[in-house]
């Protein structure tokens, strides 16, 4: 399978927290609101780039990820689209129920894990609302003039968002694939045949994520780029007793035993880490590793950061050694 490429992340992002005011656009798609969030005095919000999250902090401590899906070259807002799902943790129907025109927000971020990189050529491949980060990444490669495509699935048509403004806006660029109608993507049809010079980026459910990872084995490690919403199945760790980790900054040495996380370890002994969605997903926690060899349980870094275990992410990442030195 070709790397999955996740360049440009900066370890210790900016982690501000900014109260912002809230304003509820047209619903993009049924079960989906789209809320445009703003400076209360009308000041520019920080720059970002296509691909970048932020954090949407909510009440009883949640904390939840949205891409931003605006255009990066509007400072003055941003905007994120927030699927309903009554299934999941509360904080979609939150936002849905409770996120009323004029609220106030706290916000953190913005952060990206899914940089757009130069490429001769892009293939989008969107499924359901992953098609939220993808949206500033075509705005720039049609401003740029590159060649773009986007393939887009989802249940129904009326379930995915965004679909009519794609279409006016881009035409025969844009192929819409309800499943209903069509069935699943034609990834091999698609991928099947290696484009050198172009990049691939997906995002979207799981199921959809390794298929573009099957279909894409025979690319150029590096060509395909994906971001994942929820975290890889994980199996039980390697080491199976408790381990080590020295804080440097800190001066501390502290026992992480086999039924906790490291990120658990240290907030019980006052080390504060910059956390968010305690799952390996979204890059927040992301510690430099002095020494000693991360056990990798994350669902963003790529197989060649693994492999120089320069970072972890402390929230779901263990130890495959008796001691690990952190910068913290």
């Amino acid at each position: 399978m070709p790397e999955v490429v996740d360049e440009q992340r900066v370890v210790g992002d900016s982690e501000e927290v900014r109260l912002l005011c809230v304003a509820r656009k047209e619903k993009p798609a049924s079960d989906v609101v789209l809320l445009e969030l703003r400076d209360p005095q009308g000041r520019d919000l920080p720059a970002w780039e296509p691909g970048a999250h932020i954090d949407l902090l909510l009440p009883g401590d949640m904390v939840r990820q949205y891409s931003l899906c605006g255009d990066p070259s509007d400072r003055r807002s941003w905007q994120v689209a927030v699927l309903r799902e009554p299934e999941g943790r509360g904080g979609s129907v939150h936002v849905h129920d409770e996120l009323t025109e004029g609220a106030s927000l706290e916000v953190r971020g913005p952060r990206n894990n899914f940089t757009l990189d130069p490429a001769e050529s892009y293939i989008f491949i969107a499924g359901g609302i992953g098609v939220t980060p993808l949206l500033p990444m075509i705005r720039v490669a049609q401003r740029r003039g590159v060649r773009w495509e986007l393939v887009y699935g989802g249940r129904t048509r009326a379930s995915m968002s965004f679909v009519d403004e794609l279409e006016d806006r881009y035409g025969e660029s844009v192929t819409v694939r309800p499943q209903d109608e069509f069935g699943l993507l034609d990834l091999t049809g698609l991928l099947g045949t290696v484009r050198p010079g172009t990049a691939v980026y997906c995002c979207g459910p799981e199921a959809l994520l390794q298929a573009v990872e099957n279909a894409c084995e025979r690319w150029p490690s590096g060509a395909l780029h994906v971001e994942r919403f929820a975290p890889r199945q994980l199996e039980e760790p390697v080491l199976s007793e408790a381990f080590e980790v020295e804080l440097t900054q800190s001066g501390m040495t502290l026992s992480v035993p086999p039924d906790k996380s490291i990120m658990g370890v240290l907030e019980e002994n006052g080390v504060q880490v910059v956390s968010s969605c305690q799952e390996g997903t979204c890059g927040a926690c992301e510690t430099v590793v002095l020494s000693g060899q991360p056990e990798h349980r994350d669902s963003l870094l790529t197989p060649a950061e693994r492999e120089t275990n320069e970072t972890m992410m402390v929230c779901v990442s263990r130890s495959l050694c008796p001691r690990l030195v952190l910068d913290l």
